[in-house]
């Protein structure tokens, strides 16, 4: 049995903006693209019958009748649908406690444990999909829960800290 290994630390707010891009794949979700697209058809439909109507009663011919209420209700339909998806944007990143309460990883034989506050996690080894370095940061990509991020800031200076936990949770995921 080896010693577990621990580093904890707090995430700041671009180590939150590295994970969300980690694990989101858009900066719209997929709800919001949904009822865009479900209520820029009912709004176009609602302003043909309008337009049409009030073309009728001014007395323009059914030509200009069913052609001034096309041309609005396509307008009107793709107008809503972009300012739909523009205030649909996802502008913050983190959520709950991700950048008040402290994080800590311990990295033991039989798991991963993620500790948040009151919150313990322990995400079994053969969840483990990829373990990723670079410059700034150690990423671990989670089959069935969302990617965890580890700061280069964690280790403060030392290098072989940082070696070490990340040699672990390569020679730990089964990828």
């Amino acid at each position: 049995m080896t010693k577990p290994l621990r580093i904890s630390g707090l995430l700041r707010e671009k180590d939150v903006r590295r994970l969300t891009r980690l694990t989101r794949g858009g900066s719209v979700g997929p709800t919001a693209v949904y009822y865009a697209g479900v209520t820029a058809p009912i709004i176009s439909a609602s302003m043909s019958v309008m337009v049409r109507e009030a073309m009728r009663m001014a007395g323009l011919s059914e030509y200009w009748q069913w052609f001034i209420a096309a041309l609005v209700a396509a307008f009107a339909g793709i107008s809503w649908y972009l300012i739909f998806i523009r205030w649909s944007y996802r502008h913050k990143f983190g959520r709950g406690t991700e950048m008040t309460l402290e994080t800590a990883i311990s990295l033991d034989d039989a798991a991963l444990l993620v500790k948040r506050g009151g919150i313990e996690t322990r995400i079994d080894w053969a969840c483990v999909e990829a373990v990723r370095t670079s410059r700034s940061h150690v990423s671990v990509l989670i089959n069935g829960a969302d990617a965890l991020i580890i700061p280069d800031a964690w280790f403060g200076k030392d290098k072989a800290a940082r070696a070490a936990f990340t040699t672990r949770l390569q020679e730990k995921a089964p990828n």
